[in-house]
């Protein structure tokens, strides 16, 4: 009796660890994307669809039956996990593209007001606000060759907001005032902040009292979780004529005492997370790499821009494993559930791949991308880009880039719990599969 009475709380420790390792952003505080169970290896179905009023960037998170994210229409939702029914929401000043983080009974997350906001995770009530600086996009005079080159121009691609990690009692985060923030996760008391040259909308990772984060100022970090003093800084690359490779949007992921990253100069790296030190680096020959990496079974899993290439690399020597061509950009960051790879497309596709061999198992489409057919989509569902983008010239590139994520465009990562499959799109909607 004894010893089953062990074994039974152990199964309670081990639930009650996968739990929380779906409460952040990527899983856990060190962000390797890898969730328990296993993923459905067949074409789902719709469990369920929840509306919002505007399009979903955040990635969803799972606590205790509840499935919590923000929306681009301003609001932080709370919803029933089984039938999608809305628990509670709260409005914000501002989009909120950032997936929050449960710690507790508190939630967290940012907004494009400015403002890391802590809640009730039950009810949704308020229990403590914190004005950083402000808000803002990565920019730059003739981004991407954009005309006229003169002038200074917000980076449509810069879609994510940062999303909490939280650690020991405090919350880390980034800013587009250019700083990282720690702050207590009781009161919102700053306890230190940490100032890089530029906006910071990757998301920190947390592991062995360090936190992991690069900025746009194409430098990353490690710094002190305790004290926000600088333990090294890793640089990337420059491009100091039309701003295109250049800067950290993706996000860490730390796994067995490597860092994990992708970079807009076309790179993905393993640096070692003691020293600073470049392990080896993947040449992504010119796509940005903001997907962020998935670390799970001595792999690394990731996703490429222009080339929209689904790539995984063996963890230790960085060496190629799988390089599939696909259709459109990645920017979703993998979730590994078993062995099946589940990547967001901005296609409005969500692809299931297998973990070891990189085949396609099944692809869902959203309803939005299927009606762009002829249109923003070819028939292949690759970017009409001679219709989207027939000039660099003031606002025509943006309004391409805004038809583009009209297809449903899925930049969330997918969130799996009990085998059944979370993500949201720009069509509006956050979806549950089975």
């Amino acid at each position: 009796m004894k010893g089953a009475g062990i074994g039974l709380a152990l199964a309670a420790l081990v639930a009650a660890t996968a739990a929380n390792a779906q409460s952040m952003f990527r899983g856990d505080a060190a962000h390797a994307g890898a969730y328990a169970g296993e993923a459905p290896r067949k074409l789902p179905r719709v469990k369920w669809k929840f509306p919002t009023g505007d399009q979903v960037v955040s990635s969803p998170v799972f606590h205790d039956g509840v499935i919590y994210f923000g929306g681009d229409d301003g609001n932080i939702y709370a919803v029933n996990a089984s039938d999608g029914r809305q628990l509670w929401k709260r409005r914000t000043g501002g989009p909120v593209p950032a997936s929050p983080a449960i710690s507790g009974d508190m939630l967290y997350v940012g907004s494009y007001d400015g403002r890391l906001y802590a809640l009730d995770r039950r009810t949704g009530v308020p229990r403590w606000k914190f004005a950083t600086e402000g808000e803002r996009r990565f920019e730059a005079k003739g981004l991407h060759g954009f005309q006229p080159k003169r002038q200074t121009i917000a980076d449509p691609f810069d879609v994510f907001l940062s999303s909490p990690v939280v650690a020991d009692g405090t919350v880390y985060f980034g800013s587009g005032d250019g700083n990282v923030y720690a702050l207590d996760a009781g009161t919102g008391d700053l306890r230190w902040k940490f100032r890089t040259g530029d906006v910071v909308h990757a998301s920190p990772a947390y592991a062995d009292g360090v936190v992991y984060f690069g900025s746009w100022d194409s430098y990353f970090y490690a710094v002190d979780a305790r004290t926000g003093a600088q333990r090294w800084r890793f640089h990337g690359g420059e491009d100091p004529v039309i701003h295109n490779q250049v800067g950290f949007q993706s996000s860490p992921a730390v796994v067995d005492g490597v860092v994990y990253t992708g970079c807009r100069d076309s790179k993905l790296y393993a640096i070692d997370a003691a020293t600073g030190r470049e392990k080896w680096r993947y040449d992504a020959g010119g796509s940005w790499v903001i997907s962020s990496p998935a670390v799970a079974r001595g792999k690394v899993i990731f996703g490429t821009s222009d080339s929209s290439l689904y790539v995984v690399l063996d963890a230790a020597t960085g060496k190629p494993i799988v390089e599939s061509k696909g259709n459109a950009y990645v920017f979703s960051s993998p979730s590994v559930a078993g062995g099946v790879v589940l990547v967001g497309v901005l296609n409005g596709t969500l692809e299931a791949r297998d973990l070891d061999s990189g085949n396609v198992l099944w692809q869902f489409e959203t309803e939005s991308s299927l009606r762009n057919v002829g249109w923003a989509l070819t028939a292949d569902r690759r970017f009409n880009a001679p219709l989207l983008f027939p000039s660099s010239w003031r606002e025509a590139p943006i309004v391409g880039t805004v038809a583009e994520f009209g297809t449903g465009s899925i930049f969330s990562s997918p969130l799996v719990v009990g085998g059944i499959v979370y993500f949201g799109s720009t069509d509006g909607s956050l979806y549950a599969l089975e």
